[in-house]
């Protein structure tokens, strides 16, 4: 069955597209992706029985019955008709990737341009090979403009998904080490992030840039930007008023002065509300509607929370951890004029092989921003010296000890989502 075949069934489900048959849409067409411990080929009969209109395979045994279709490769027919969907739309397309921070600053674009537009953006973290085609295909006729995150941890991805998802504007938050073991070293994630802009300048499409950085203004040259951050000739300005306990901002349009109240904690955030103001700028809202959009979103997931628990302020920050955002984190809670301060720090995976060195940086990291209570977490940090701070091997040996201690914290979680930091909440 050809691409244009499948792609008029697809319209005919009215865009309803099931790939676990734990979860079945009704009248859906199910595909039956493959994992390292699941062949979803084996469901393709259990889904039509739930509910889903049809199923596609792409091993002959199963194809059982005139309604379960069979192609040669289950996730390239997925990735293939999401193109073909997207082909059909001309709605802007925002692009967004980088090493920290492009969950939240997608949600902060989204709830701006939602005050405005139907706006629709990728769910949680469905930002890879399979996320990414899905969202695409979410896409209806109503939505007048889509936000696309992607992530990558290995080269090309970026490249690849961009191909999928045909953005005509793009963001790139910034780049840091992060998935090292993918990359090989920074400069491999470097090269990679910036596919974006290099797929952007082949389409002759925009970018929205943090004037201040220097490393993503060098690779974006050739490109038309529209800028925000601090400096004075950026398309949008802005500097931070209050810190703690949550970000409070002052930025500058056309000569107009603005004060956002956010709901979000840490200075590392300041870029990632800018870039929501500017976006939303861009796409002709009112400072109002972006104002009231920035200071009702409330963080969630484990990013930029604040919680608190039994007289304890606790900064959960645990939904994932490298060291840019390990270091922008620590540092951040450093300069806070709170007492008895205390940093519950977990192991930053997929370093590769500059995983030790980077926990090494973090201990001196500490230190030297005169952070002297800490708890580190994890068989990595176990594997090296951690003098003067104490070391557990998981949470639960953490969350133990911190149930025994009898002073009230402030306390900064942070480590990467293997760690399981935010299960510590239960031990406080």
């Amino acid at each position: 069955m050809s691409i244009e075949e499948i792609y008029d069934l697809f319209i005919s489900v009215n865009q309803r597209i099931s790939t676990d048959t734990r979860n079945i849409l009704s009248n859906s067409i199910f595909f039956a992706l493959k994992g390292e411990n699941f062949n979803g080929n084996a469901f393709a009969e259990d889904a039509l029985l739930k509910g889903a209109n049809y199923s596609i395979v792409d091993e002959i045994s199963y194809k059982t019955s005139e309604n379960i279709i069979l192609v040669e490769d289950v996730l390239k027919c997925l990735q293939d008709l999401a193109l073909f969907h997207r082909k059909k739309l001309s709605i802007p397309i925002i692009g967004i990737t980088g090493s920290n921070g492009k969950t939240t600053t997608k949600e902060l674009i989204q709830i701006v341009l939602s005050k405005k537009y139907k706006t629709l953006s990728t769910k949680g973290n469905l930002n890879n090979h399979i996320g990414v085609p899905l969202t695409i295909l979410s896409i209806l006729p109503k939505d007048e403009i889509a936000i696309i995150e992607m992530g990558a941890n290995h080269p090309n991805e970026i490249d690849f998904l961009c191909r999928i998802a045909q953005p005509t504007f793009g963001i790139i938050t910034n780049i840091g080490k992060a998935h090292l073991e993918g990359f090989g070293n920074l400069e491999g994630v470097i090269k990679t992030k910036t596919e974006l802009y290099r797929f952007l300048k082949e389409v002759n499409g925009k970018v929205f840039i943090n004037a201040n950085d220097e490393l993503l203004n060098t690779h974006a040259k050739e490109l038309e930007k529209i800028s925000y951050g601090t400096s004075s000739d950026a398309y949008c300005t802005g500097k931070i008023i209050e810190d703690f306990p949550f970000l409070k901002i002052e930025w500058q349009y056309n000569g107009a002065s603005n004060i956002t109240k956010t709901n979000l904690y840490g200075t590392y955030n300041f870029h990632n509300i800018m870039a929501a103001i500017c976006i939303g700028l861009y796409f002709n809202l009112e400072n109002t509607q972006i104002n009231g959009a920035l200071e009702e979103y409330i963080p969630n997931n484990n990013r930029s929370q604040i919680i608190e628990k039994n007289n304890h302020t606790i900064i959960l920050d645990a939904y994932n951890a490298n060291p840019s955002s390990m270091k922008e984190a620590i540092v951040s809670f450093g300069k806070l004029n709170t007492k008895n301060k205390l940093c519950v720090l977990g192991d930053m995976l997929e370093l590769g092989n500059e995983s030790i060195s980077e926990h090494q940086h973090i201990i001196q990291l500490l230190q030297e921003v005169g952070l002297n209570n800490a708890i580190l977490v994890g068989s990595i940090f176990g594997s090296i010296n951690t003098r003067p701070y104490l070391h557990f091997k998981d949470y639960k040996e953490a969350g133990t000890y911190l149930s025994k201690q009898n002073d009230k914290y402030s306390i900064l979680i942070k480590g990467s989502r293997g760690i399981k930091l935010e299960n510590i909440l239960e031990y406080l």
